[in-house]
């Protein structure tokens, strides 16, 4: 395979970062991904790294420092709040090289640990976190009231 290149998402990368948050995240519209990928570089507690493959944006991975993260030890800690993966390079390592990055960056921030989570029936992402080192701490079901 040719080689990946992960780096920082900058303001020249919200079109097509917008594009694959829309992928991982179709709820939500590109204008509602655009407007959030600004929060992001705007933040100084939320970070978004690219995987490159010829010139081209192959995958992301967003992390937020939480406050409180179920079933990690540490506060705050780091979360990964998404990571997605072209389909047509799915299952060729660049996955594990996106969070090799995130690991790299919040180690050197002092952080030991990470926090993430999947929806109960995503089992394609519990299969992917068990193989990138990740460990199930605990299964939830949350709530909400709309306060009137």
């Amino acid at each position: 395979m040719t080689s990946i290149e992960i780096r920082a998402l900058g303001e020249d990368d919200r079109t097509v970062w917008a594009k694959m948050r829309h992928a991982l995240w179709p709820e939500d519209s590109l204008e509602a991904h655009e407007c959030d990928a600004a929060r992001v570089l705007a933040s100084v507690d939320y970070w978004a790294f690219v995987a490159m493959r010829d010139g081209a944006a192959v995958g992301f991975a967003e992390i937020a420092i939480r406050k409180y993260a179920n079933g990690c030890e540490s506060q705050p800690v780091p979360f990964l709040e998404g990571i997605w993966v072209d389909p047509r390079y799915r299952r060729s390592g660049v996955g594990r090289r996106l969070l090799a990055h995130v690991e790299s960056f919040v180690r050197a921030r002092g952080f030991r640990e990470i926090g993430s989570d999947a929806l109960l029936d995503n089992r394609a992402s519990h299969a992917a976190h068990a193989g990138w080192g990740f460990a199930e701490t605990e299964r939830v079901v949350y709530f909400r009231k709309v306060l009137e």
